[in-house]
């Protein structure tokens, strides 16, 4: 009667190891999937929906969020719609804890193919950087900074004058 017992706590002892260690592998398998999660991965579940971001200069912009792609995203709000580099965002609030990576296609489009449709467009655009703003119209987009030939913000008429911006430095581009 007592080696019954004796082997049956030993058995419970060996289930409640097994019970750990499997728990200890699922805790292991959760982390190292969501270390895998990107930025954009989480944004992109979020399409369609309101997001508030915080960029690195300390403003503050709210709305919608029409699309995300490699390296950015697009979020307009009641009046205007705001291209947004990944680098230029220091919080992003509203986010859910799912993710959804993005597709092949989208994962190429970086931010030179985004504000290469904004110089196709040739619209007036505002171009926040490094603290200050610029606007004008996109000229021409190289591998790492855009162009831009500035207009009178009143009247939209040419300066004369234009910029080179890295992408680096953008904090947002958007639509006047």
């Amino acid at each position: 009667m007592r080696w019954d017992a004796l082997f049956a706590d030993m058995e419970h002892q060996l289930d409640a190891a097994a019970r750990q260690d499997r728990a200890d592998q699922v805790a292991d398998l959760t982390r190292a999937e969501r270390a895998s999660v990107t930025l954009v991965d989480r944004v992109g579940v979020r399409v369609g929906e309101r997001l508030d971001l915080t960029l690195r200069a300390g403003e503050r912009l709210s709305g919608r969020v029409l699309e995300v792609a490699a390296g950015w995203l697009l979020l307009a709000d009641d009046r205007r719609e705001h291209l947004v580099p990944l680098g230029a965002i220091a919080v992003v609030a509203g986010l859910a804890q799912g993710s959804a990576p993005p597709s092949a296609v989208t994962r190429r489009l970086g931010l030179g193919h985004a504000l290469r449709a904004v110089a196709r467009d040739r619209a007036v655009v505002q171009v926040v950087a490094g603290g200050a703003t610029l606007v004008g119209r996109v000229e021409a987009v190289g591998a790492d900074h855009l162009d831009i030939a500035l207009v009178h913000p009143d009247s939209g008429r040419p300066t004369g004058r234009s910029s080179a911006v890295p992408f680096a430095a953008i904090d947002r581009v958007t639509s006047v």
